[in-house]
């Protein structure tokens, strides 16, 4: 039995030696300044688009006492190929960045930017109203501000005597 013991230490010696290999090599790649292609989400678009490919747009939500902002780094995008769809607990943006001119892949040193059609779909941790909402887009940053509904979950209802 103990060498059924030795040979299961072992092995388990041997995954955690090539584990910290495989993450040394990884680490090397990173800092090493190769190549990489960026680290965008991409998912299949429905049978209704034309199969491109779309990437999910990066954005940051927060809070203020009065509304709900959602901001996204989009430079590259012209404001008419921007579509933002509100509801009063969702919000959606969907676009396309396009390349001004063709570039061959093997002309490439670094191809990191998201080039094609992008989205994102959130649902909003509180009710917003969507008719009062404002979109600004300055210097490349696309910024959504939803102002809050302050509607009480409970109301208190007097009962009148007639």
């Amino acid at each position: 039995m103990e060498n059924t013991d030795e040979k299961f230490f072992e092995a388990l010696a041997e995954q955690k030696v090539n584990a910290d290999e495989d993450y040394e090599v990884g680490l090397a790649k990173a800092e090493s300044g190769v190549a990489q292609k960026p680290r965008v989400e991409i998912k299949e678009s429905s049978a209704a688009d034309d199969g491109e490919p779309e990437g999910q747009l990066t954005i940051d939500v927060y809070q203020t006492p009065s509304e709900i902002v959602v901001e996204s780094a989009i430079a590259g995008v012209k404001p008419e190929d921007i579509d933002i769809n509100v509801t009063s607990d969702s919000i959606a943006i969907r676009g396309e960045r396009r390349k001004e001119k063709e570039v061959r892949d093997n002309d490439y040193f670094y191809q990191e930017c998201y080039w094609g059609r992008f989205s994102r779909s959130v649902i909003l941790p509180q009710e917003v109203d969507p008719e009062s909402a404002t979109v600004n887009f300055k210097n490349g940053i696309l910024t959504v501000r939803l102002p809050k509904l302050n509607r009480k979950k409970a109301k208190k209802l007097k009962v009148k005597v007639e």
